[in-house]
């Protein structure tokens, strides 16, 4: 049974307390059954008596052959040239080939019996210990010396060899291997003592209270050689986190400016109903949003503004003839996780009417929303959306489709196609699709149009004042651009943490 670190500790400071005063080198401890003890653990000993001052150290490297796996089998069995002497019989008949080669050899030899005597066989030619004759192979000395066997004993007792020559012999027939040995060479220390006190690491409190601390013994930090760990990582951008930024710049590149989107929960009067989308829109269903329910309502938006927002979806106005039902404030009142970020846009919009004079503007968001959607290859029920609106005079549906396209082509997304669709808060309004090669079809990353009447008039806008906006999806346009077939690789549980390291997107 190997020696405990207690043990280890104990045996080094005997040797140190005898007469020397030293230990040359470690490799001569032993234990109680008078076996080599393994120099790790002597080395983790003496690391914690230098700690203490009790004693210092330094390696030694010590170079020695010894025989290798095949080596050792001829070490103690003999070579194979030795073997097929002996199994070629005296005498003038001899033996055959075949016969030699068809010979038992000692178990767990390294090569099989025929290989053996094919290896053997030129060895001992050349030694000239054989000859043909007889049936094929017969002695052509009486008696042999197995040197191979004898170097190789000679290497296993001493680690090395007095002819150089036999060691690079050896060494071609892999016969010996080089190891490195470690040892130690070990002196006392200021602090030498043969009695080890326990050493504490912190200083309790009922140190402090006893008055304890004074006289105990602290372990002292290490804070030389690795004690300072592994160099920490760099940093690295998910890929969403670069496709992000990368918008970000093209937005500022654009002239636009970023709107604060730090509410994720919001009312559903800012999300839906300052949109103009009606109260029994089926996307204000909780099959399609998130609602909370504590606290499940909000009663903070402009009064004023909410009369106009009830009357005009209650009965019209500015054109419209609205939807003709009862507007109910309650239903306004819930909260619910956004469903998309133009519930900003909205109240951003609603504070630039405000102003004493309009000014054109261009905003952007990129942030979180969220739908009750099932999720699968493009579709999440957490995602990102980037949100774009400009606001101005005399802006037609020709600027929304240019400027869409310039903004796609600065990300190198060059296929585009706008399909005709409704939104309850856009007119027109339009799809965007963009070309996937590795889905080999065309996937929805967006939606746009121009904001209607009822939605901007109650807000405050002049009438000549038009707004275009868009909301695009982040996860799908970095799906495209970068070869992502499933949006689930990109977000959520499934994410491989390992591709943000060594992604090149990612650095």
């Amino acid at each position: 049974m190997a020696p405990t670190p207690a043990e280890i500790q104990e045996l080094v400071l005997s040797a140190l307390d005898g007469p020397s005063g030293e230990i040359a080198d470690t490799g001569s401890l032993v234990d109680a059954d008078g076996a080599p003890i393994n120099q790790l653990a002597v080395q983790g000993a003496l690391n914690s008596l230098q700690i203490r001052e009790i004693l210092s150290y330094t390696a030694k490297d010590t170079e020695r052959w010894k025989p290798s796996e095949e080596g050792q089998v001829f070490a103690d069995t003999g070579s194979d040239e030795v073997k097929v002497f002996n199994a070629v019989p005296a005498g003038e008949e001899g033996i055959s080939i075949s016969d030699l080669q068809a010979r038992p050899w000692p178990p767990n030899h390294p090569r099989s019996s025929g290989n053996a005597a094919k290896f053997g066989q030129p060895a001992a030619f050349k030694l000239k210990w054989i000859k043909k004759g007889g049936k094929g192979l017969i002695r052509a000395v009486a008696s042999v010396v197995d040197a191979t066997q004898q170097d190789l004993q000679t290497i296993q007792s001493t680690g090395t060899h007095p002819n150089e020559k036999t060691i690079k012999d050896l060494k071609a027939r892999k016969l010996i291997e080089k190891e490195i040995t470690t040892t130690y060479k070990v002196v006392k220390g200021p602090k030498f003592t043969r009695v080890i006190a326990k050493e504490s690491t912190d200083i309790t409190h009922d140190m402090i209270m006893s008055g304890d601390w004074k006289t105990a013994s602290f372990k002292k930090y290490n804070l030389e050689g690795n004690v300072a760990g592994i160099p920490p990582r760099g940093g690295h951008l998910h890929p969403l986190m670069k496709v992000r930024e990368e918008f970000r710049q093209i937005f500022f590149e654009l002239g636009f400016s970023e709107m604060p989107t730090n509410r994720f929960v919001d009312s559903s009067f800012w999300n839906f109903d300052a949109l103009f989308q009606p109260q029994q829109h089926p996307a204000r269903d909780a099959h399609d949003t998130f609602f909370l329910k504590d606290p499940a309502t909000d009663d903070k938006f402009p009064l004023d503004y909410m009369e106009k927002v009830k009357e005009v979806h209650s009965k019209g106005g500015y054109g419209s003839i609205g939807y003709g039902y009862d507007w109910s404030k309650a239903e306004a009142e819930k909260l619910i996780l956004r469903t998309h970020t133009t519930a900003v846009s909205s109240n951003m919009l609603y504070h630039l009417a405000q102003e004493k004079e309009f000014r054109p503007v261009k905003y952007f968001s990129i942030d979180r929303v969220f739908r009750n959607e099932t999720t699968d290859a493009t579709h999440l029920a957490e995602f990102h959306q980037i949100e774009g609106v400009v606001a101005d005079r005399g802006l037609t549906l020709g600027d929304l489709i240019g400027t869409l396209h310039g903004f796609f082509k600065k990300l190198g997304i060059g296929k585009l196609r706008f399909k005709p669709a409704y939104n309850p808060y856009t007119e027109p309004s339009m799809e965007i699709f963009s070309w996937h090669d590795g889905l080999k079809r065309w996937v929805e990353i967006g939606n746009s149009g121009m904001f209607r009447p009822e939605m901007l008039l109650p807000l405050g806008l002049p009438e000549d004042v038009s707004v275009i906006a868009w909301g695009l999806s982040l996860e799908r346009p970095t799906m495209i651009k970068y070869g992502y077939d499933d949006i689930r690789k990109l977000v959520g549980h499934k994410v491989d943490i390992d591709m943000v390291y060594s992604n090149p997107i990612c650095r």
